[in-house]
């Protein structure tokens, strides 16, 4: 007689744990893609994640983890997850969250713990044991928590989620010890969880107070940051400027907040001294989302004679630098407040010495390229110009700290596309592994994911191990690696200041070569047949790396020529 055998009562049943209950919480807020590396207090995580619908992206380096997350959020408007392991692990990703961290990035990172009974001042001696791990992250993240309980990991993380995404977004960092992400759990599987952000609105009475200012002004002048995009305020700055008949000026992270080509334009010449005096001439200056830092004031150099209104949502920012009528709110709801309070008459008072505001601007970015044109500039005008050509209008590019990201922050166009740079922190290495982020993030939504980096032959050689990740996962992007032979901005810098370089060149190896060792496809070209190269790499299936052996020098250093 044969006898019937019920798999399935045989099959052993899975012990749910803490892991699991991270990965449902996760899930239920709306997370897709997590990014990190597995770590071994971490094991319970990427157990569960073997029973989730979460898609896990191994980089090979947990920095780079960190800069992928960010561009998988910068990319979706979604918020990046990232799983870390203790000690090494954690620390490493730092330097990744201080720019996600600087820029306003919303970020959940879930990060393992020894277990419980060993934590404290090294009462055990365990393998990564750090004295106090989440006391690492306070420089480079919102808030950080210890979960001590698995029962309280579903409210640990949507009160987390609902701070990642409030204004000021950021990182938030949550730990979680080993033995409460492996211990048995009789917690009910999550099924739903919910993580709105606060409501960060402006005083009212601050808000008229601004529209008093406005109203009386002859010559209203707008600095727009980062926090314009972040607040997705664009159609209300449109309209405020339209309103005030007021030149508008894109700092390096609010690249796009405003049309390059509008009439009120004055593009993202930040850094240029024409411009400057635009904005010190101006009788109210609104800046909107930047603090007026080192270089949205020209290197702390620009003298505003007029009264400023700062509107940002991190109140460390507001009158950091100025004196200012401080608006404390989130862009979007601040502009909303501000569009709606002021009137179309507002702009017939716009004056500027006897000046439209549209001829200020048209003569202003005539005196910049006029300045470009008295300068040996035309290799570097034309490589942008090129890059630019060449890009898609929709696509969205990422860039290191290299001369040219520095020329991006003010002559790129982001057109229906986004501009999106290591500017916050400034580290090295963000371009290529934040692009690998983009670009599987934008695939999972469906949408057109081919995105650039653009990187220099030292910053590339921080990330150059996530050609293993953008091969394993067949990402998307196109790395465009300029190769001057060393740290090129630092190469200027130190020769306009003492006169020689110091230790910024630097034996690189063979980028071509080294990328196809990973069957990554790669090429080498000049600088002048860069743009057919990068419409090549575009149309191609997959990563791909270009490679320019070229010297670029930056424009003249505007700061310095007062």
């Amino acid at each position: 007689m044969t006898q019937v055998v019920n798999v399935a009562a045989q099959a052993p049943q899975v012990q749910r744990n803490g892991g699991d209950l991270v990965v449902e919480t996760l899930t239920a807020l709306g997370a897709h893609t997590v990014f990190g590396i597995p770590g071994q207090h971490a094991l319970g995580l990427f157990d569960a994640l073997s029973r989730s619908s979460l898609h896990f992206v191994s980089s090979r380096v947990e920095n780079n983890s960190a800069f992928a997350a960010d561009g998988y959020s910068r990319a979706t408007g979604e918020v990046g997850v990232l799983f870390l392991s203790t000690g090494p692990g954690a620390l490493t990703a730092l330097a990744g969250l201080q720019e996600a961290y600087a820029t306003g990035v919303p970020m959940i990172v879930v990060a393992s713990q020894i277990p419980l009974e060993g934590l404290g001042a090294r009462r055990k001696g365990m393998l990564h044991q750090l004295d106090d791990q989440k006391a690492s992250a306070a420089n480079v993240t919102k808030s950080q928590r210890l979960i001590q309980h698995a029962s309280g990991i579903p409210s640990a993380i949507q009160d987390a989620w609902t701070e990642a995404v409030s204004s000021p977004q950021g990182p938030v960092w949550l730990e979680v010890p080993q033995n409460v992400l492996l211990d048995p759990i009789f917690v009910p599987a999550v099924e739903d969880a919910l993580a709105e952000p606060f409501d960060n609105p402006p005083r009212v009475e601050l808000v008229r107070e601004a529209v008093k200012w406005l109203s009386e002004a002859e010559r209203p002048a707008i600095v727009a940051g980062g926090g314009v995009r972040r607040g997705q305020a664009e159609t209300q700055l449109l309209a405020i400027a339209e309103k005030l008949n007021a030149p508008v000026i894109c700092t390096p992270g609010g690249n796009g907040a405003f049309p390059w080509t509008h009439e009120l334009s004055l593009q993202s010449w930040i850094e240029d001294r024409y411009v400057t005096e635009v904005l010190e001439d101006a009788d109210v200056l609104v800046v909107i989302g930047s603090s007026l830092g080192e270089v949205s004031s020209n290197y702390f150099t620009m003298e505003p004679r007029g009264r400023i209104i700062q509107i940002d949502a991190e109140p460390r920012v507001l009158e950091s630098n100025r004196p200012a009528l401080g608006i404390r709110a989130d862009a979007g709801q601040a502009l909303s407040a501000l569009d709606a309070a002021l009137t179309d008459a507002h702009g017939e008072r716009a004056n500027w010495h006897g000046a439209t505001p549209q001829s200020v601007v048209q003569e202003t970015l005539a005196k910049v390229q006029a300045r470009l044109d008295g300068q040996d500039l035309t290799l570097e005008r034309t490589f942008m110009a090129d890059i630019r050509a060449a890009v898609p209008a929709e696509m969205q590019t990422f860039w290191d700290m290299t001369i040219s990201a520095y020329w991006g922050w003010s002559c790129w166009d982001s057109r229906d596309g986004e501009f999106h740079s290591a500017q916050g922190a400034g580290g090295l290495g963000y371009a290529f592994p934040a692009a690998i982020g983009a670009a599987l993030g934008l695939r999972s939504q469906g949408k057109p994911a081919r995105v650039l980096a653009v990187a220099g032959d030292g910053s590339s050689m921080y990330s150059i191990a996530e050609l293993a990740t953008a091969k394993q996962h067949n990402a998307p992007v196109t790395w465009l690696i300029v190769d001057d032979g060393g740290y090129g901005i630092l190469r200027e810098y130190m020769i306009d200041a003492f006169g020689k370089a110091t230790h910024t060149e630097l034996a690189r190896p063979d980028f071509v070569a080294l990328a196809q060792s990973f069957g990554v496809p790669a090429q080498r070209v000049t600088a002048a047949d860069v743009g057919d190269a990068l419409k090549a790499g575009f149309a191609a299936d997959g990563p791909n790396v270009v490679v320019v052996e070229t010297m670029l020098k930056m424009f003249g250093p505007t700061h310095l020529n007062l």
